[in-house]
């Protein structure tokens, strides 16, 4: 006898993975399946239970006939399931109706619908002149493949004819275990259909007691926060126009005891650039959803019949950990085929060195020193065109400055700086205009505003309308020509304000949708049009790092801040979502130019090694000595990079947290190395023995002091006795057990490399 789920939803396994019957149906269900057909036919025209898994984790899904698919399951992977598990799985699922409520279950759809009786917010939220607000969305299309590697994707395409609505969901489990979802909707009617919101949503279970996501501000990027997951709705809105210096980055529901390396976490991240949300909510029956999407401005997305609105896509992940979820984004990235390949070079960049001070002489100098230490790649910021004293003019007009510049002598620095053998990037800020500046007295409906009324003053600029063909043609076409002409190869992309009133001179609507989806096209019709250049995304430093940035882009800047105890901590949780290769990370002066601290060389090239190594340092203002430690360091890093920019990121904090490990682990776990930072004196100084974890336990590995000054002279009084020699341990005891490290002073670190001895 068929029980109530059974019976509902028709349920079918077809993840016998490799198996004949799987090929089979696979083909089959590859052929587009109209609802009306099924429902002809005596068999099922699509699985109505869906295993998707890969790398420890699965996603089941329910694809009902009548409804769109939810989640059964999301998080470890319960292994292969025959039929029978399957429909057991669904029916423990139903929940029973104990509370004063519809008739039947509820059951919330990957894109929640109100018409069920679900009572939290709805995935799509929109109208028609008042009409159409509550859709069933039935499917009309399912296409299911499952990834013979591991993964695969539902694709479901629903419609409701009354309402003039089609929607499609694609939900994919990636070889590395992250799920990627996206929808659209299509207006199918005569007549203006108004998109409000188009939100995607996945379960969590009820063990997800917490909720951890990341706030910040201006050179205070990645701040982590923690709250109970209460009945409610924790929302986290972006309306800056831009991703955020205060973005959640990864909103992250989990167990109590999580941590870098305990408990369970799931996590949605929400792929965009512009305004969005991402929402934790719990209602009064117990369940409990991650959803997240666009923020749409008022009337900001109007469909006309046949117009179809898509949304960011949203990257949810479950991980052991933090560090388990950290790692699967990371392998995500580093998959895709245009990831960096190429050993990330060495960048200085000459802002804080010369602000918008640019003297060829003194910049020809900064040069010769930058080579002299190791250097590869010189990045000449802010001030170099047009008439870009300040910050006040000049932005749109991206012709080099002949007040400055003129009599070749542009030419001359970046001859001299190809020369000695290093790369020439510049500063550009392409998105936004100094009223001051040419292109704006010449185009003034190119800036995004209200008809009558300019937007606020943010850092004396404006905001171009990229949605405007000639002003991005006009964009697009000088930054071209300047690569071309003199063979840039590196362009420090910025956006220095929030997006404020930004309204279209052409529509009258509320713009930032049609210029984020602008600034993106025009990122790819750049470096299509310069093949080989690279891009670096960076927002008043860390405002703008997203994973669709991140696709149109080579690194982020984390942050405006470089003082090293700062930006410790910014990296720290930057790497909750991107790997250090992607991540800018340079050592700048002794004294911090954003906080005024003063730090060691040490600490800020040690810091500095776990990222993107560059420098951001008026050279010709450091002695002789600091330059020969600074080329030491540089040195190091060019013989660790490949290790760190490909290793398994270890996060660990002891000592109460006053104590921070840090590690890069080789994929293979042959080599390994780790940063103890102290952070604060605590009760006990010097601190007590130090795991070193994320290693082979059944490896021995020979563990010696690393980077410049790891040979200084042995003083008991600091070192432990092995510091001097190395010593050699077993993967599990250095994870169990534990080494001591030098009695460190606040703001300091020991750099540890570990390699596995020979069997």
């Amino acid at each position: 006898m068929q029980n109530a789920a059974t019976a509902r939803y028709g349920l079918t396994n077809v993840f016998r993975t490799g198996s004949r019957t799987q090929l089979e149906r696979q083909r089959r269900l590859s052929t587009p399946v109209t609802r009306e057909r099924a429902e002809s036919r005596d068999e099922v025209a699509w699985p109505e239970v869906v295993r998707l898994a890969a790398r420890g984790v699965a996603l089941i899904l329910a694809v009902p006939h009548d409804s769109l698919p939810h989640v059964v399951h999301w998080g470890p992977d319960p292994g292969p399931l025959s039929d029978d598990e399957l429909r057991a799985v669904v029916a423990a699922a139903v929940p029973p109706r104990a509370t004063n409520g519809v008739d039947s279950a509820v059951v919330v759809s990957v894109l929640p619908e109100a018409r069920t009786g679900w009572t939290g917010t709805p995935g799509l939220s929109g109208h028609r002149a008042g009409a159409g607000w509550s859709p069933w969305l039935r499917p009309e299309r399912v296409d299911v493949v499952a990834g013979l590697g591991g993964g695969g994707r539902v694709d479901v395409l629903a419609a409701d004819p009354e309402a003039g609505l089609q929607v499609g969901v694609l939900v994919e489990m990636l070889p590395t275990g992250v799920v990627r979802m996206q929808a659209h909707v299509t207006n199918t009617a005569s007549g203006p259909y108004a998109v409000e919101r188009l939100d995607l949503a996945l379960p969590v279970p009820t063990r997800a007691d917490g909720l951890w996501d990341l706030a910040g501000r201006w050179a205070k990027e990645r701040v982590v926060q923690h709250r109970p997951f209460t009945v409610g709705t924790h929302l986290r809105e972006g309306r800056h126009g831009r991703t955020g210096a205060d973005a959640a980055t990864l909103l992250v529901a989990g167990t109590p005891d999580l941590g870098f390396a305990e408990g369970e976490a799931w996590g949605l991240h929400v792929a965009f650039s512009g305004n969005h949300r991402v929402a934790a909510e719990r209602v009064f029956s117990g369940e409990r959803h991650l959803l997240g999407g666009e923020l749409l401005l008022p009337g900001e997305v109007e469909l006309q019949e046949g117009e179809t609105y898509r949304s960011p896509k949203l990257f949810a992940v479950y991980g052991a950990g933090l560090d388990g979820m950290a790692a699967r984004l990371h392998s995500h990235l580093r998959a895709r085929p245009h990831h960096p390949r190429t050993p990330r070079p060495v960048v200085m960049n000459v802002w804080e060195a010369v602000y918008f001070d640019h003297d060829l002489q003194r910049l020809l100098d900064l040069a010769e020193l930058a080579a002299d230490v190791g250097v590869e790649r010189f990045v000449l910021d802010d001030g170099w065109f047009s008439s870009r004293r300040d910050d006040t003019s000049g932005l749109g007009d991206w012709v080099v400055a002949d007040a400055v510049w003129g009599q070749g002598r542009f030419r001359t620095l970046v001859d001299a700086v190809k020369g000695r053998g290093m790369q020439f990037g510049l500063w550009l800020e392409p998105e936004m205009v100094n009223l001051d500046s040419d292109v704006a007295r010449a185009h003034p409906d190119w800036i995004l505003q209200l008809p009558g009324r300019m937007p606020v003053d943010f850092r004396h600029q404006q905001v171009l309308d990229l949605s405007h063909p000639e002003a991005f043609a006009s964009v697009r076409d000088q930054i071209l020509a300047l690569v071309r002409e003199y063979g840039i190869d590196y362009v420090k992309w910025d956006h220095n304000r929030d997006l404020i009133d930004a309204g279209s001179t052409r529509t009258g609507r509320a713009g930032v949708h049609g210029q984020t989806l602008a600034a993106y096209r025009l990122l790819d019709e750049i470096r299509a049009g310069a093949p080989g250049l690279e891009i670096e995304s960076c927002s008043s430093g860390g405002a703008r790092i997203d994973l669709e940035m991140i696709e149109h882009t080579d690194r982020v800047w984390a942050s405006d801040c470089i003082d090293a105890r700062e930006r410790q901590q910014i990296q720290r949780w930057t790497a909750q979502l991107l790997p250090p290769e992607l991540v800018g990370s340079h050592v700048g002066a002794g004294r911090a130019h954003t906080t005024g601290r003063e730090l060691d060389l040490g600490f800020r090239a040690a810091t500095a090694l776990f990222g993107h190594f560059g420098v951001e340092w008026d050279l010709t203002a450091a002695s002789p000595a600091e330059r020969s430690e600074l080329a030491a360091w540089i040195r190091f890093y060019k013989e660790v990079r490949s290790l760190v920019h490909t290793g398994t990121v270890v996060r660990r904090d002891v000592e109460h947290g006053d104590l921070w490990v840090h590690g890069a682990v080789a994929p293979d776990q042959r080599d390994a190395l780790f940063a103890v930072t102290l952070r604060e004196r605590h009760v006990t100084w010097p601190a007590g023995r130090v795991p070193i974890p994320g290693l082979r336990r059944d490896l021995t590995y020979r563990v010696s002091a690393a980077g410049p000054g790891a040979d200084a002279p042995y003083d008991e009084r600091v070192h432990p006795t092995w510091w001097a020699t190395g010593i050699e341990l077993s993967g599990a005891v250095l994870a169990d057990v534990g080494v001591h490290v030098p009695a460190l002073d606040p703001d300091h670190s020991a750099l540890l490399r570990i390699e596995a001895m020979p069997r």
